[in-house]
């Protein structure tokens, strides 16, 4: 007899680039005007992600708005590409970025059933916000958390802690879910019940912790829980 290892589960909270959103349609949306446009998404996200990392082990935060920036600018700058404009409407792409096309069903089937839905994310608020209401979530979620007002950055504990102290819960009481296998194993080590979106066919991190489940998509979730 299999066990339900999200038993107990009360509330879903979900990181937001990669698993919400799809990072990579900003450059999408302008890809006719870049050379080598998935290799330019690519390192974007890749700076993105180092960056947030670098800052909290140096004790340097700035906002997830100044590090998609700096992430951005070292992209183009390594593969030449000087448009100033092409900058400012990436820029402006990643406020409107797409969510993933199941997502919106599945956050209507978690509230059917009774969950409380909330976002935690490195993102600033007014990213956020903005890439909820452009995908008209914003009715879906009871709370959305972002690491602005603790100054450091996933998968330091004292984010996934956010989420605990907001929805007034036990670790144990909340599903994670991220696309991101650092962010999966990082809230594994907190606590959480987590499903890994596996959306990239990555391999596992080897961090010492496993995801409770591992779904291709955010499809599949309603039913594991």
């Amino acid at each position: 007899m299999s066990v339900n290892k999200f038993k107990g589960v009360r509330a879903c909270v979900f990181d937001a680039y990669g698993t919400l959103f799809d990072v990579h349609s900003a450059v999408g949306r302008h890809s006719a005007r870049l050379p080598d446009a998935s290799a330019v998404s690519i390192l974007w996200r890749t700076k993105q992600l180092e960056y947030t990392w670098l800052r909290t082990l140096m004790g340097r935060y700035v906002d997830f708005w100044q590090i998609t920036q700096d992430a951005l600018n070292f992209s183009l700058d390594t593969y030449e590409v000087t448009d100033a404009a092409l900058q400012q409407d990436l820029m402006q792409a990643y406020l409107e970025l797409s969510c993933y096309p199941e997502a919106p069903k599945v956050l209507e089937a978690l509230k059917e059933k009774g969950f409380r839905c909330a976002i935690l994310s490195n993102g600033s608020a007014e990213m956020l916000n903005s890439a909820v209401r452009n995908s008209a979530l914003q009715d879906f979620f009871e709370a959305v958390i972002s690491v602005d007002s603790l100054g450091v950055y996933k998968p330091d504990p004292r984010v996934y802690q956010m989420a605990v102290d907001q929805l007034d819960l036990q670790p144990g009481e909340i599903a994670f879910q991220s696309s991101n296998a650092w962010d999966a194993a990082g809230a594994g080590a907190f606590g959480f019940k987590v499903a890994w979106i596996n959306r990239f066919g990555q391999q596992a991190e080897r961090l010492g912790t496993l995801a409770d489940a591992e779904l291709k998509d955010l499809g599949g979730l309603p039913d594991l829980l």
